[in-house]
């Protein structure tokens, strides 16, 4: 790069903050799109309750007796259970409450006793915690579609269970005429998120035309965490096809998975957080269809997840479909043992970086996490064991910028040598640094192999539970961004808000640079001086929206950085000792590599081309 070309980067940014700063929604505007969308909520909501109300009433007015007849000549056996009153049960452990719906026998809501929702207030941007459900959204369906030989397909939306409550066990049987019966079993475990789920059709092979029943499962996802934006990327769908790995649907926008003729062992609706699992014991799944659905920003939803499947039985015996079921958080631990691969519903990455996060920051995280109770420690803790890990490579890297240091006067005189050609200029100062024995990566080498733990933690921090309501300093919540102060107005891209931890690693990070250039020298590439600079700066609009546990230790990272610097050049490092050192490389006999001669080669080049142009 040169210096006209530094300045080309800088005023396009500028153009671009203009762009935004003058495209940007007045308040006014952002206030009048509010008031629309609350209006069309308002009357969406005044139509529901209205369809509602008149389903109430004209139900009401109906007598059972000739609703049942009603339903006797278009459905037989199975209206008998069509009529009735709709129910809350409930069972429930330490760690969890299911609540059932009697009408369909599902489960309408799932308490998750050990963890809160933060509410925040748009205004006032007041915090206020509530409990968590999973399921409880009235919109929801879980639903079976029973092919039957003469009345269609049945739903099981439209049976009414009667349910009986046996300690942590409910079963739920929808009685039809002539001893038939549909029963559905759920069985809470004694502690954790498991639950046993069985399915049975008593003595319906006459009535079923295909033994395949076809499950039907819409959830809406609430908004969970104070990040909707993280949270909105994270939640999916995932599933495992039978002798495969895991896969997911698209996070990112509207997305569908068809698997016809294909078993899967099992499918998981999956927020940023917590999921919801089923999975088939001593049998599969079969043709699934797997959709996410993007929400409004706006709306209280974040999104919708669709699944859909056969449930294959053997109707010539009283035959039980086992599945099991986890709702709860997404801990690690608890989804490896539970399922095969059902830890990959974590996003930690599926590439190399992934592993890394899985079977090296994640133990070490944890491992701390026994000992220190603060996760901002432990993010500090873990920060100074990398750094003495790591301190082979950084000293290389140190040690490298020092003996280009040691050589500046040398190249300042090239410098004032060839002040008019830049070209030349270059090219003699790589032949000092062959004579020297420098490399000018060796500098960059060492980040660069410390890059796969930097983008594995990039992943690590939003995705893993152990940081979410985990408060440090200032920050609320380590899953997510941290606020030091709100602003009255949005910026795009930055939002509304002020990171503190963002801030301080901007900071940190142009101090770092400049230590750390100063005695480079930067005449062969002069705009560098400025990109150093320029990149923190452009980096604050991404970051500021980013988990608060990762800009910490970015932040705290620099600061390890700049104390491991200066204490090494101060104690460690001695300048005569280098140039001592340099000079004896240079009385060396030197041997000029492959890559040295194409690099000087390719200078000459350029030299020449760049006489001709002059010239001209």
């Amino acid at each position: 790069m040169e210096k006209n070309q530094g300045i080309g980067i800088l005023l396009i940014f500028v153009v671009i903050a203009i762009y935004y700063f003058y495209t940007a929604p007045t308040a006014a505007e952002f206030q009048r799109q509010e008031e629309i969308q609350d209006s069309i909520k308002q009357a969406q909501m005044l139509e529901v309750q209205s369809a509602e109300k008149t389903k109430v009433i004209t139900e009401a007015t109906v007598p059972d007796s000739v609703r049942l007849q009603n339903l006797n000549s278009t459905y037989g056996p199975f209206s008998s259970a069509m009529v009735g009153e709709s129910q809350t049960v409930s069972i429930e452990n330490d760690k969890i409450k299911l609540s059932f719906d009697t009408k369909g026998g599902n489960i309408s809501s799932a308490l998750i006793k050990e963890h809160f929702k933060i509410n925040q207030d748009s205004v006032t941007h007041e915090q206020t915690k509530v409990p968590l459900y999973l399921l409880e959204d009235s919109k929801n369906k879980f639903q079976y579609l029973i092919p039957t030989q003469r009345y269609g397909k049945i739903n099981t939306a439209d049976l009414h269970f009667k349910p009986q409550v046996n300690g942590k066990s409910i079963t739920l049987t929808a009685t039809l005429d002539g001893g038939q019966s549909i029963s559905q079993v759920y069985t809470l475990a004694a502690d954790g998120y498991k639950v046993d789920y069985d399915l049975k059709f008593n003595n319906m092979d006459q009535i079923i035309s295909d033994p395949n029943v076809r499950l039907q499962w819409h959830n809406y996802l609430d908004k969970l965490e104070l990040n909707d934006n993280f949270e909105r990327y994270y939640s999916t769908v995932y599933f495992k096809e039978k002798n495969e790995g895991s896969d997911y649907c698209n996070c990112r926008s509207d997305a569908i998975e068809e698997l016809p003729n294909t078993k899967f062992e099992w499918v998981s609706h999956v927020n940023q957080f917590f999921n919801t699992s089923i999975i088939a014991e001593n049998n599969t799944f079969e043709n699934g269809i797997f959709e996410t659905v993007a929400l409004e920003t706006e709306d209280e939803d974040l999104k919708l997840l669709k699944t859909e499947y056969d449930v294959p039985l053997n109707l010539t015996r009283e035959e039980i479909f086992s599945m099991k079921m986890y709702i709860g958080p997404n801990e690690y631990k608890d989804l490896k043992g539970f399922a095969p691969e059902l830890e990959q519903i974590i996003p930690f990455g599926r590439s190399f970086f992934g592993s890394i996060n899985r079977h090296l920051i994640r133990p070490v995280f944890d491992w701390l996490s026994k000992y220190i109770s603060s996760k901002g420690l432990v993010i500090i803790f873990m920060i100074f064991m990398l750094k003495v890990l790591l301190y082979p490579l950084m000293y290389k890297m140190l040690y490298s910028q020092a003996k280009m240091g040691a050589l500046k006067p040398e190249l300042a005189d090239l410098k004032v040598k060839y002040k008019d050609e830049p070209q030349k200029a270059q090219m003699e100062t790589m032949k000092i640094y062959r004579e020297y024995g420098v490399s000018p990566l060796g500098g960059c080498m060492p980040m660069i192999l410390q890059m796969p733990i930097w983008y594995a933690l990039f992943r690590f921090f939003p995705a893993s539970i152990t940081f979410r309501q985990e408060s440090f300093l200032w920050a609320t919540d380590l899953s997510s961004y941290d606020v030091i102060a709100w602003l009255p107005f949005a910026i795009p891209a930055f939002g509304s808000h002020v990171s503190l931890f963002t801030i301080l690693w901007a900071v940190s990070t142009v101090i770092y640079s400049f230590y750390n250039m100063r005695h480079m020298d930067m005449s062969a590439n002069p705009a560098m001086k400025y990109v150093q600079y320029f990149m923190p700066l452009t980096f604050l609009f991404f970051f500021n929206t980013y988990a608060s546990g990762l800009t910490c230790y970015m932040f705290f990272s620099n600061l390890f950085n700049i104390a491991q610097t200066v204490l090494t050049k101060k104690f460690v490092f001695n300048e005569e000792k280098i140039r001592t050192e340099l000079y004896a490389n240079k009385a060396k006999p030197k041997k000029k590599g492959g890559f040295q001669a194409k690099l000087e080669e390719a200078m000459k080049q350029q030299q020449e081309i760049a006489k001709k142009r002059k010239k001209k």
